[in-house]
């Protein structure tokens, strides 16, 4: 009688890394309701302040006053590209494509941190803002910085298979 064959470790360890991002979004997020009122700013340096927005729309508040069918719109649709990356994620080995597994465990932890929010206040929380002058770059969050970080991991790697996939043809 044979063996099973046994299973081959899968992307999914790198779940560690999406817990890591929901766990420091969500404790920034929890401190900075705890020490800012809503619009009261701090400023830490001269192009960077905290201030606490409640964010009801999407990057950018994209629909923000749409009147709140958007919340429900945003959580499902999250819930629908984090679960298609969770499933990504396990059909992927453990190890070989280092970009793309660590874009991906990003892009899952960011997603997962906002729709908390959403599911608990209704909005999200976003705090950082920079600003330079007289430009002003939207207010964001720790899930959104995984989320950003984690979409350019997935571009250089494409990037990456493409030129390989380039450099063996004739």
């Amino acid at each position: 009688m044979s063996e099973p064959a046994p299973a081959r470790p899968n992307a999914l360890v790198w779940l560690w890394l999406s817990v890591a991002v929901i766990v420091l979004d969500q404790a920034s997020k929890w401190l900075i309701v705890q020490n800012l009122t809503l619009y009261e700013i701090r400023v830490l340096l001269p192009v960077l302040e905290l201030t606490r927005l409640h964010n009801t729309g999407a990057a950018f508040s994209l629909l923000a006053g749409a009147g709140g069918w958007q919340r429900w719109f945003f959580v499902g649709l999250a819930t629908v590209v984090s679960a298609g990356i969770a499933w990504w994620l396990r059909t992927l080995p453990a190890r070989g494509q280092p970009w793309l597994v660590t874009g991906l465990a990003l892009l899952l932890g960011g997603a997962v941190g906002n729709v908390i929010d959403r599911l608990l206040h209704g909005h999200v929380i976003d705090f950082l803002h920079f600003h330079w002058q007289q430009w002003y770059y939207p207010a964001f969050n720790v899930a959104d910085i995984a989320i950003s970080c984690g979409a350019a991991l997935l571009i250089l790697d494409a990037l990456l298979h493409s030129r390989r996939g380039q450099a063996g043809r004739p």
